[in-house]
């Protein structure tokens, strides 16, 4: 069977998320780097097709002022690596002038990032959303090809799944380069943490809900599927353990809001009133209990949802004690000392590094809250003017179906107690279902 030119190029695309998948969601330097030319190879492949230039063409068209100025964001990024001459950082970020003062040394020039390296591989991780997103309107551009893509991410959430249950049911071993030294008590599988390897299950969860909906469609239609329909069943159950047993508060807690969206919807929205998808919600939810409830203990069922309370634990040292929550208050405050200019994409473990110098081997990479994180990193200049070149997604009407509400409350929830999204993985399933699942794909 030979594959159309479409089915190669979307199925190099999948390869590429599944990539991210296994390597703890691209959340390295040298990951970024690869996927970076991965999905920059895949581009100019699909730039070379007329019928794909024309999709670009179009999609260019209509979005020309949001493109620009993400472009300026970009450029943005760039100017704060670029190495300033003392007297003009001094304007730009004087709080890492003041830092720079109490170096020994002469330092004649200095970047307003405080990890110039580290910005520089966000700043080829923030390039390469803005070439996914291009790719996204080149190849997927039918309800058949979404509904391709919900089969792929169900089955690699299905997979990631069961070697996630397996790890922990044999005490999370380290296994050749992947090391699950950071949670023996949940499963994690290739993810470093238990909350992203939620996230990224909720996201397979959906696409396994929109696929067996979409099936019930056909079904309709006198098309048989129904040994897909089996598995897509199968691939739910594990994804619902998955995530029950990462026993990620904030993820357990999006777990149950993607449960109470999709019952709401099915008893009073759905049109199709033959659809079995309440069916299989409600059997997730009793999935949810018995495996809690009688495995792990009745306490679990409800202890897991705390995340406000218990999601803020304490770290250590021998000469501080950091909660979580003093790591995001830390954050605002250094957000307001490099208020205009920020320090730069990647640099908070540099932050917290230099206004902690006796924490030893303990410190923090990430603000535990991406929303100050964010802030801290872009300035309210870079913030802004991100948020110009994203704000039509928001104000467009036909946005706001039921699966990009449910993805936008996701965004709201972990962008105040979360650093998900700063995970590269996260962000490109975040802007990838934002795109197919509007009320119109084109």
């Amino acid at each position: 069977m030979q594959l159309s030119k479409n089915k190669k190029y979307q199925y190099l695309f999948f390869f590429i998320i599944s990539i991210y998948a296994i390597f703890n969601g691209g959340n390295s330097n040298i990951s970024i780097q690869i996927n970076f030319i991965l999905f920059g190879l895949l581009f100019l492949f699909c730039i070379k097709d007329k019928n794909y230039n024309l999709h670009l063409k179009k999609f260019y068209k209509d979005n020309q002022k949001s493109i620009f100025i993400y472009l300026i964001f970009i450029f943005y990024l760039l100017f704060q690596i670029i190495p300033l001459p003392i007297e003009i950082l001094k304007i730009f970020s004087p709080e890492k002038f003041k830092i720079i003062n109490k170096l020994d040394g002469e330092i004649l020039n200095s970047s307003i990032s405080l990890a110039p390296s580290n910005s520089f591989f966000q700043i080829l991780n923030f390039i390469t959303l803005l070439i996914v997103v291009f790719i996204l309107k080149m190849l997927f551009y039918t309800d058949r090809h979404k509904n391709r893509f919900n089969l792929f991410l169900s089955f690699l959430g299905f997979i990631t799944s069961i070697i996630a249950i397996t790890f922990y049911l044999n005490g999370n071993p380290d296994i050749l380069i992947f090391k699950n030294v950071f949670y023996k008590n949940a499963s994690t599988g290739f993810f470093i943490n238990r909350t992203v390897f939620a996230v990224f299950l909720l996201f397979s969860l959906i696409s396994s809900l929109e696929a067996l909906r979409d099936i019930n469609l056909k079904i309709s239609k006198k098309k048989d599927n129904f040994f897909l329909k089996i598995y897509i069943r199968l691939f739910i159950v594990f994804i619902t353990i998955g995530i029950i047993t990462s026993f990620s508060r904030i993820g357990n807690f999006l777990f149950l809001i993607t449960i109470i969206f999709y019952l709401f919807n099915e008893y009073y929205f759905t049109k199709n009133k033959n659809s079995s998808i309440k069916y299989v919600v409600i059997f997730i939810l009793l999935i949810d209990i018995l495996i809690l409830g009688f495995y792990f203990g009745g306490s679990k069922i409800i202890d897991r949802f705390h995340f406000l309370n218990n999601e803020f634990a304490e770290i250590y040292s021998d000469n501080i004690d950091l909660s979580r929550i003093d790591i995001v208050k830390f954050s605002l405050v250094q957000f307001k000392k490099f208020l205009f200019f920020g320090y730069g994409p990647g640099s908070f473990e540099s932050l917290f590094q230099i206004n902690y110098l006796d924490l030893e081997n303990q410190y923090a990479n990430h603000a535990h809250s991406d929303l100050s994180e964010f802030f801290g990193e872009f300035g309210l200049i870079g913030t802004i003017i991100l948020i110009g070149s994203t704000l039509s997604i928001f104000v467009n009407k036909n946005s706001y179906s039921l699966i990009n509400v449910i993805i936008i409350s996701y965004m709201i929830i972990l962008l105040f107690f979360d650093f998900s999204l700063h995970i590269p993985l996260i962000q490109i399933l975040l802007i990838t279902f934002l795109i197919l699942n509007k009320k119109k794909i084109n």
